[in-house]
């Protein structure tokens, strides 16, 4: 599996783990979400800087594969980045790998759709996210 330049350890907290023993299954995608906003700080492009343009955005579509169990206090190292990039559409993807063995244990994706908040529809996904992607991914 592919390593993304960008990642963020996370340690599972008790919390989050269910009756068994390891991670809940839901809880991988609050992982990707954590991991994608600190990848849009990484780039130097953040939701708040989308926001700032009078654009949001919303997730239309979620995935997660479960490939190993992630237990309380292990350390996952959460990769992320903007897999592909259309009209007004993001696919961001994700890698969750243990840090202690570099043990894979969730890859994902999420879509975010870029909106105009006033009209709810979608809009050009904007340059400066564009520029942002391949000025980080590119160095």
């Amino acid at each position: 599996m592919e390593r993304f330049k960008f990642f963020e350890p996370l340690r599972v907290r008790f919390a989050e783990t269910d009756s068994q023993g390891h991670v809940f299954f839901g809880n991988y995608l609050t992982y990707f979400d954590e991991a994608l906003t600190q990848y849009q700080h990484a780039i130097g492009c953040t939701y708040q800087d989308v926001l700032d343009l009078g654009l949001d955005y919303f997730y239309a579509h979620s995935e997660c594969d479960y490939k190993s169990r992630a237990f309380f206090e292990e350390v996952l190292n959460v990769h992320a980045r903007a897999g592909q990039i259309g009209n007004s559409s993001i696919t961001f993807e994700f890698a969750a790998f243990k840090a202690r063995n570099d043990e894979l244990v969730a890859t994902g994706k999420i879509v975010a759709v870029v909106i105009d908040p006033q009209t709810k529809k979608p809009v050009p996904v904007p340059d400066i996210f564009r520029d942002a992607v391949a000025r980080y991914e590119r160095a």
